[in-house]
């Protein structure tokens, strides 16, 4: 781990805030090599792929990924524990690729190209550990705020520029001046991996740090994973309702094994949901799992999906699916796109609140959600800026079309419809961001995918 600068600490309480409109507009084992799994050659699909209709599923999803988020963490944290741990099942997914290629990497440019966690955690590793270096990504990257962790890492001691635009990337890390503060007061309802940027680095701080909670705090199953995580390599946290406290400790080397992803199980609930059969098997998933998406199996239970762990599968089957149904995914918004689609084919009608991050994501995926809906006569209506209804479909189209804008939720999401139609997905390669073999999973599955 590179030396880090001489510190003279100071306490200093800064309150780190940003304009909310200018935010919202804008496991099998391995080690740390690629999963040895077969993958579909992404480089070489074509504009878009056709999935025929296909309405009993029997078989078991056998390349699902490991946690990206997960992943990710512990890279974090190892490298700042020296690189001496045996980590394992590392997910294949393309953040956590880049966060593997990047996070030891002596260039000065660092470009994580669209991956969100990749530049929030590098931003804050970078910045501690005093290297020199400037971070940019894809134009939609470029977008996506970053201003809130900047201003808390400033506030630590680190000098970091805006190269283009103020709050947004790309910016370069010039150095660590010391540490200036031990206590920060940091928004929570944009992003909470700005929090788990930060609680990551606390423990190599002099003084250690606290992080005071500002406003509503969203996806914080997030950072109770953070927590958790960082508590298998030795650091100690006490994570309160609106702050989190963590001193001045070691990180010590640990093996450690990644679980599959539950953001990437999601969608083989909606499979099982809509198809007219469905017996599915899931591999190396737990049910008291770190992940807040596991919130999956709860919601399912509602639209008509039963989840049964057995024999280190869990196996999925068809229920009986209420005509009502609202959820809050503050804590877990990356399910909203699949329940909404789940919703509009099933005819149920929905509310949902907890959408606000989803604005400023890949791309922002409630007017996505919108327009693609629509194509099979659904409407998300947004109520008021904190709730929102879906209107379902009264009747299905034979086939549709769906745009993915660049967004790799958007193309899982909307692929299950082929339970109940033929399915066209532009950009397909766009999956390879969290499930790169998602396609052939599909596959194994009996349906019929044609590429043009």
């Amino acid at each position: 781990m590179p030396t880090l600068i001489a510190i003279f600490p100071l306490v200093l309480i800064m309150r780190i805030t940003r304009n909310t409109n200018q935010m919202f507009q804008h496991i099998k084992e391995k080690s740390l090599t690629n999963r040895n799994l077969p993958r579909q050659n992404l480089q070489k699909l074509s504009s878009s792929i056709h999935i025929k209709r296909t309405t009993v599923l029997k078989g078991e999803a056998s390349l699902l990924p490991a946690s990206k988020s997960i992943s990710n963490r512990a890279l974090i944290i190892n490298a700042l524990a020296g690189n001496k741990s045996a980590l394992k099942n590392l997910s294949d997914a393309n953040d956590t690729q880049l966060m593997l290629k990047l996070v030891n990497a002596r260039d000065q440019t660092i470009d994580v190209e669209d991956a969100g966690t990749t530049m929030r955690f590098l931003t804050a590793y970078f910045s501690v550990t005093g290297q020199h270096k400037i971070l940019t990504g894809t134009a939609r990257m470029k977008e996506r705020p970053i201003g809130i962790l900047v201003d808390a890492l400033r506030s630590l001691g680190a000098e970091i520029e805006y190269l283009e635009r103020d709050g947004f990337p790309p910016h370069q890390i010039k150095k660590f001046n010391g540490q200036k503060a031990n206590e920060l007061r940091v928004r929570g309802d944009v992003s909470s991996q700005y929090i788990s940027a930060l609680m990551m680095i606390a423990p190599v701080l002099p003084t250690g740090l606290t992080i005071v909670f500002e406003g509503k705090v969203g996806s914080r199953p997030y950072i109770e994973m953070t927590a958790s995580i960082m508590k298998h390599f030795n650091a100690e946290s006490t994570l309160l309702e609106n702050k989190v406290i963590i001193p001045h400790q070691e990180y010590k080397p640990s093996a450690f094994t990644v679980e599959s992803d539950w953001s990437a199980a999601s969608y083989w609930f909606a499979f099982a949901a809509l198809a007219k059969e469905a017996t599915l098997s899931l591999p190396r998933l737990t049910l008291n799992s770190v992940q807040g998406d596991s919130k999956i199996v709860q919601i399912m239970e509602i639209l008509g999906v039963n989840a049964r762990l057995e024999n280190g599968l869990l196996n999925l089957s068809k229920g009986n699916t209420e005509k009502e149904f609202s959820w809050d995914f503050t804590h877990c918004p990356d399910l909203a796109q699949t329940v909404a689609v789940i919703c509009a084919a099933k005819g149920v009608n929905a509310r949902f609140t907890g959408l606000e991050s989803l604005r400023i994501k890949e791309t922002d995926r409630i007017d996505a959600l919108q327009k693609e809906l629509r194509k099979i006569g659904a409407e998300l209506i947004e109520n008021d800026s904190a709730h929102w209804s879906l209107n379902p479909s009264s009747t299905l189209p034979a086939a549709a079309s769906f745009q993915t804008y660049k967004d790799h939720r958007m193309a899982m999401a909307f692929a299950p419809l082929a339970t109940l139609m033929d399915v066209q997905i532009e950009d397909p390669q766009v999956v390879k961001k969290s499930y790169p073999n998602f396609w052939n999973d599909i596959e194994s599955f009996g349906f019929p995918i044609l590429k043009s």
